[in-house]
């Protein structure tokens, strides 16, 4: 599955394929309760540390959602 993380007074969003959803949630929860520096590390072995008090929200998306892409084709 896919997280994406808002950092607050930035525009950085950070993207992480993750296979472990509740793990992801749990440490999200205890840095916002107790403060000081998220870590989360992907499936593929990377690492991002994230202060606590500027995520500014988690997106977690789902590999069973049905995506629909809107596009323009050159008209005939």
């Amino acid at each position: 599955m896919r997280a994406r993380i808002g950092v607050a007074e930035t525009d950085k969003l950070i993207e992480l394929e993750t296979s472990d959803v509740k793990t992801l949630k749990k440490e999200v929860e205890r840095a916002v309760t107790e403060g000081g520096v998220a870590w989360f590390t992907d499936t593929r072995g990377r690492s991002v540390g994230i202060p606590a008090r500027n995520i500014a929200f988690v997106e977690i998306d789902d590999n069973e959602t049905v995506k629909t892409g809107v596009g323009f084709a050159p008209m005939a």
